[in-house]
């Protein structure tokens, strides 16, 4: 008894090393054979937080938005100190929602401005310019990256913060309001913009009250126009106002505010 006692001492670590050899070889060849994936627990932990990723976005996500709105628009530089802005701007827009945080669409905004010219300059010299009303119609291409705010508070989550980049084409038109005798003057001019946004829901995954601040970029067809230079004093016929611009250099500002349905 007590001599085989002794050998059970003896051998059981040898058994138990051989049963872990066995063990650790029948995996490496499970592993090795034809149609193995060494990766098959990661895939499978992969496709399952995929899985539960799109599942929650069909439950909780947005698809599609139509944007109704209006606001303003003005500008720098010299145009800026040129035109009278009369607002508001009129904006529509359709979005696609890519997931929770990418959105891509595309829309279109007018908008109205009035530069008083009450002096002679180069388009019409001996005589006072008058009201020029100028028009923009654009149409753009924008994507909008939402932030994530899961580990920000209720506020941040409820306003949809959100950034904003766009790719324009401006198409402008001058009306001589008070000389008949000058034709209407049509030109575009491609942009660019980026800004930023906020979305504060009425009824979730239904309608939003969205705001939204824009900078542009654009190559006006007239940026450096010298139709609107004023002449020397001695060819003007009724003044010599101060009003006339160089050119009419300068950036674009616009803000709007849209109500947004969605589904």
């Amino acid at each position: 008894m007590k001599y085989g006692l002794l050998l059970f001492i003896l051998l059981f670590p040898t058994l138990c090393l051989a049963q872990s050899n066995d063990q650790i070889l029948n995996e490496l060849e499970d592993d090795s054979t034809l149609g193995g994936d060494i990766f098959s627990d990661f895939n499978e932990d992969l496709e399952a937080s995929t899985v539960l990723e799109d599942e929650r976005y069909y439950r909780y996500g947005r698809f599609f938005s139509v944007n109704l709105g209006v606001g303003t628009t003005t500008f720098t530089g010299n145009r800026g100190q040129a035109y009278d802005d009369n607002p508001p701007t009129y904006h529509l827009s359709v979005n696609y929602f890519l997931d929770f945080q990418n959105v891509v669409g595309t829309g279109i905004e007018y908008s109205k401005h009035t530069m008083i010219l009450d002096t002679s300059t180069i388009i019409l010299p001996g005589a006072n310019v008058g009201a020029v009303e100028t028009s923009f119609l654009r149409a753009f291409f924008h994507y909008k990256y939402y932030v994530d705010t899961t580990d920000l508070g209720t506020a941040f989550t409820y306003s949809n913060p959100h950034f904003i980049g766009r790719f324009e084409y401006w198409y402008q038109t001058n009306k001589f309001i008070d000389q008949d005798s000058l034709p209407n003057q049509k030109g575009g001019g491609v942009g660019t913009a980026a800004g930023f946004g906020l979305e504060f829901p009425v009824e979730l995954k239904k309608s939003y009250i969205g705001v939204q601040f824009l900078y542009h970029v654009v190559n006006f067809f007239d940026k450096y126009t010298q139709d609107y230079r004023q002449l020397p004093a001695d060819h003007a016929q009724a003044n010599t106002s101060t009003y006339g611009y160089e050119d009419l250099t300068g950036s674009v500002i616009s803000a709007v505010i849209s109500y947004n349905f969605t589904w």
